[in-house]
This record gives structure tokens, C-alpha cells and sequence, in this order.
């Protein structure tokens, strides 16, 4: 959360919940929706690293509202993230250490196992394919994560299936 959110700033100040209201506008209801109070956590750390500034903007009638501002740092920083490569090997997968250490504890039976979490990818499959279809069509950001989570999806359950014949 706490680079989408320098990410954000970068573009002007804005308070808390119009940051939400940012992400979630932004990225559509195929990603999770962000907590309010993690984002305001998230921005008192960003606020203590230097990374941020945090001014409170009186209102009439109204509790005071805490605007924040990029910083000179945190404008390094969400360079440096944009810069950055990301990958994140799958090799630390929870359902794999399950999988390998089924037979090994004798806890669990790898294939109810596999039967079980094919369940699980198809039904968020369905889930996707619900957003797709009721999404903003001209959030094409949205589009593109729904269409990320689906290939990745499609790739977990050959992966699905290669485990299967191959412990079998």
C-alpha cells in the first residue's frame, strides 16, 4: 500500500479517503477494496519516514482535514520503484509447501488437495468473469487486471494439472 500511495501523491496533495476513492476508481472492483484505516496508517509511517508531509486544513463547521504532499524523498522513491523490475517467483506458493508436505506428514491427500484448490481457481474464475462483464468498459485498467488475474488463473490450473499427473 504505501507505494501505490506516493504513486498517487505524486500527481498533488490529496487527504485519506480521496486516495481510496483514487485506487478503487482506478483499479475497479477486481482488486480488493483498500481499508481506510490502512491507508491512514499507512500514510503516518510514510509521514514519519520523510517521505510525505502532512498539513492540517481547517474546515468551517467541520473537523480539521489532514492533507498530505509528496515529499523531495518520496519523489526518489517512487522513481526508484518505477525503476525497479518486479518478480516474484512463485517458488514460496502456501498450496505447494501444503502439496509437498502432504504425503510427508500424512495430514492430508495431495490429490483431495489439488481437487480442492482447482475448485477454488475456477470458482474465482467465475468471480473474474462477473466483474469483467459488469466493469466499467472504459476503465481499461480495470479490464487489464481482470484479464492478468484470469491468465494467471488459467496458468494455476495446468500448473493444477501437471502436479496432479505427476504425483499420481
Amino acid at each position: 500500500m504505501r507505494l501505490p500511495l506516493l504513486a498517487l501523491l505524486v500527481s498533488g496533495p490529496a487527504h485519506g479517503y480521496e486516495l481510496k476513492q483514487a485506487l478503487e476508481a482506478l483499479l475497479g472492483a477486481a482488486y480488493p477494496r483498500p481499508n481506510i484505516g490502512q491507508i491512514y496508517v499507512t500514510l503516518g509511517r510514510l509521514e514519519k519516514a520523510g517521505l510525505i508531509q502532512g498539513e492540517d486544513v481547517e474546515q468551517p463547521d467541520r473537523p480539521n482535514k489532514r492533507t498530505y504532499r509528496i515529499t523531495a524523498a518520496g519523489r526518489e522513491t517512487v522513481a526508484a520503484w518505477y525503476e525497479a523490475a518486479t518478480v516474484e517467483p512463485r517458488v514460496r506458493d502456501e498450496f505447494f509447501m501444503k502439496l509437498a508436505l502432504a504425503q510427508h506428514s500424512g495430514a492430508a491427500d495431495r490429490t483431495l488437495l489439488i481437487r480442492k484448490q482447482r475448485r477454488r481457481y475456477l470458482h474465482r474464475m467465475r468471480e473474474l468473469t462477473r466483474l469483467a462483464v459488469s466493469a466499467d468498459r472504459d476503465n481499461r485498467i480495470a479490464h487489464l487486471l481482470i484479464e492478468g488475474a484470469m491468465l494467471h488463473l488459467q496458468a494455476d490450473l495446468e500448473w493444477l494439472e501437471r502436479c496432479q499427473e505427476e504425483l499420481e
